[in-house]
């Protein structure tokens, strides 16, 4: 990502609404143990620091300067290093997470499934979640170097071509998804302004509200901005 993102993300993650609605799915994904856990691209450790200190939890970043704001934020052990080419043993991994880290230009999505495939221990469990659809792409995509927005489909199809058994895939982030076609599509088109931002209280409220009058639907959303998948290692 551009560097002044992570300066973003450190600032807003605890209290923006979109980080608080994507952290709680991906805690809710996890369930409890098993662990030990890994935070993919973590970035500067908003879900890790949601992690107990006393769990066995690690993040892996390839920015040096996020790495070490994501340790001391989560307490948590945060290696340097690429999805491409993951720093850990075979078998050692009983939960890995990717959120809004296979969309990244300098991923190779194959050769990185292929190595969360090799460090998950059998019946281990990824958790993925994607920006969707390809016509959302927009000047925000830029700044945080998103190559790739996928449909629920070809996410699916995406891990099961890595080897890994979908459990459960689906949309969320419907409700708000409206507004996130006016606001990416219309009114950021000459913007250069980063997605990630403090909201005002009154609004931030309003828009958390929404994602979780969405996860207490009594039927998933056909569509949504982004795409969360559960997958377990055979």
């Amino acid at each position: 990502m551009e560097p002044e993102e992570y300066v973003l993300m450190d600032r807003v993650e605890a209290r923006m609404w979109w980080y608080r609605a994507l952290h709680s799915r991906l805690l809710h994904a996890a369930g409890g143990d098993p662990g030990p856990l890994l935070d993919l691209g973590c970035g500067t450790g908003g879900f890790l620091s949601l992690v107990p200190r006393s769990a066995a939890a690690f993040g892996l970043e390839w920015n040096g300067t996020a790495a070490a704001i994501a340790a001391a934020k989560s307490g948590h052990p945060v290696a340097r290093g690429s999805i491409n080419q993951l720093p850990f043993a075979a078998g050692s991994i009983g939960t890995a997470i990717a959120a809004d880290v296979l969309c990244h230009e300098a991923v190779d999505p194959p050769a990185a499934l292929a190595e969360i495939r090799r460090v998950l221990r059998p019946g281990g469990r990824l958790i993925v979640n994607m920006p969707a659809y390809r016509a959302l792409m927009s000047v925000h995509d830029l700044r945080v170097h998103n190559a790739r927005r996928m449909t629920a489909t070809e996410t699916g199809t995406m891990l099961e071509a890595a080897g890994f058994r979908v459990a459960r895939i689906g949309y969320w982030n419907g409700l708000l998804l409206p507004l996130m076609i006016l606001q990416r599509k219309l009114l950021s088109r000459s913007s250069s302004r980063s997605d990630v931002a403090a909201f005002p209280p009154w609004l931030d409220r309003i828009l958390h509200g929404m994602t979780e009058l969405e996860r207490h639907l009594p039927f998933p959303l056909p569509m949504g901005g982004s795409v969360l998948a559960i997958a377990e290692r055979p």
